[in-house]
């Protein structure tokens, strides 16, 4: 493999096109085996604050080598053990001579890589959680232009009543604010590993500490705080619950149908010309088509919500199969999972906020598609209004029944415009209301509360939400996609 050029081998399209560069570097051999190096140094610091013969210069030494891992050395190790952990240790053993009698002292493997790995969960917790609000704080704002736009509302696909342009926008709010809690759930859940053994029952520390199971206890929370979190996990076989690693993946995968979504709606909705996702003025639709407006980024958004999605069934199935205290068919696939699920996400996400911080409506087009269907959906408005005139509801009904009919003949038969509100003005039954007819097809009248709904959403659940991300939206900005 070290003959290939780059262009020779496999590389995920998530680093090399889609993820932010913050996310792979939490992910990144680089983050995962200095924790390793750092996860050390807190246990030698918590064994040598309860009294194990561990010095100052020990761990001085390790702390100066924490950062500077020599990769090919730990792989040159691996292929000779057979077992990265061990690998890595004889490297920085090599790298720390005073330190080596203790690095590792009484741990297992999975000390360093399951207790690696929430580290990382939290920290990727962290990084999505503020790119959601930013996503959410965009579209409130644009929830709050179109409250009052009316536009056709759509039921099996099919023009059904009027809503407006923001009352649609808050149904994806809603899904957004849902995934916020899901995931912020998560990572206040998220707890440590700590120490515990090769099958949770810590008995090597307890030989460690010549059988001071106070002393076991205490180096677990020792750790636990050195590493910033305030609970451990009570239980643990070799490796904590992958329970976990499944609670996290539903999120994530929550949040990709939200996205798939919401994305979806977009594409729906600039096939009908009435609203657009940004497009740059160099951007090009289509190699065979010049005119075309192609909706790329949501498109984008949909294809790697589809993968986060999928992703979700790896989770479930390696926990359900995780026999007794732990089998390591986890490991190979737990790598794929989870840092393609973070990767993933946070690449949905930043083109989504890019989405959401340019969408363009057309009210003209809007208006022109209410303008084909509102006649057919005001024929009631019409009716009562005769009614109040004194006329007869079943005569009425009737007489709007035929002209409908007619003007969908007209539509669908020589597609023609809608002629409805015509027949009606040129029927001299319907006289006693010609001259309220433009205020009773105001297509504002048939939003109903859509208006309204808008602001007490926004008031009563939205803002609460990004009051927890008040820095993270005051510092927004515009986000660019290189690709």
């Amino acid at each position: 493999m070290s003959s290939l050029n780059v262009h020779e081998g496999y590389v995920s399209p998530l680093s090399t096109r889609y993820a932010s560069k913050e996310m792979q570097y939490l992910f990144s051999d680089q983050n995962k085996f200095s924790t390793w190096r750092q996860l050390w140094i807190w246990l030698a610091q918590a064994e040598r604050s309860l009294g194990l013969d561990i010095n100052e210069e020990q761990i001085n030494e390790m702390k100066d080598h924490m950062k500077d891992v020599n990769f090919k050395a730990a792989a040159d190790e691996e292929r000779l053990t057979r077992h990265d952990v061990m690998a890595h240790v004889h490297v920085f053993a090599k790298q720390c001579p005073k330190a080596a009698p203790i690095i590792h002292l009484g741990a297992t493997s999975c000390y360093v890589g399951d207790n690696t790995d929430l580290l990382i969960l939290r920290d990727a917790l962290d990084l999505l959680m503020p790119r959601l609000a930013m996503v959410i704080y965009c579209l409130k704002q644009f929830a709050l232009k179109y409250k009052d736009q009316p536009t056709l509302g759509y039921t099996h696909l099919q023009p059904a009543q009027l809503t407006t342009v923001g009352k649609r926008a808050c149904l994806w709010l809603q899904d957004l604010l849902m995934d916020e809690r899901a995931l912020r759930r998560c990572r206040d859940d998220l707890r440590f590993r700590g120490v515990k053994g090769t099958t949770g029952t810590q008995a090597s520390f307890l030989q460690l500490f010549n059988g001071d199971g106070t002393k076991v206890k205490q180096l677990d929370m020792l750790v636990t705080k050195l590493a910033g979190f305030t609970k451990t996990y009570p239980v643990t076989g070799q490796t904590y619950s992958r329970k976990v690693d499944v609670e996290i993946m539903a999120a994530l995968s929550s949040l990709g149908t939200s996205i798939h979504k919401m994305c979806s709606d977009i594409r729906i909705l600039a096939s009908n010309k009435e609203l657009e996702e940004p497009f740059e003025t160099t951007q090009i639709g289509s190699s065979a088509m010049p005119y075309k407006r192609n909706p790329m980024r949501s498109e984008r958004c949909c294809s790697l919500a589809r993968h986060l999605i999928s992703l979700y069934m790896n989770a479930a199935n390696t926990h359900s199969t995780q026999w007794l205290e732990r089998t390591l068919d986890d490991s190979a696939n737990r790598r794929l999972t989870l840092s393609e699920g973070f990767l993933a996400a946070d690449a949905a996400l930043m083109t989504l906020l890019n989405v959401s911080q340019g969408l363009v409506v057309y009210p003209k087009v809007i208006e022109r598609h209410i303008g084909a269907e509102l006649p057919f959906m005001s024929a009631e408005n019409i009716i009562m209004a005769m009614v109040k005139k004194g006329e007869d509801r079943q005569e009425c009904h009737e007489k709007i029944r035929v002209l409908s009919q007619e003007a969908a003949a007209q539509v669908k038969q020589h597609g023609r415009d809608n002629d409805l509100v015509e027949r009606v003005r040129n029927d001299s039954y319907f006289e006693p209301i010609l001259n309220e007819l433009d205020k009773i097809l105001d297509a504002r009248t048939f939003t109903g509360r859509a208006s309204n709904q808008v602001e007490e959403f926004i008031s009563e659940e939205v803002n609460c939400i990004l009051e927890r991300y008040s820095e993270t939206v005051k510092n927004i900005q515009m986000v660019q996609l290189s690709i």
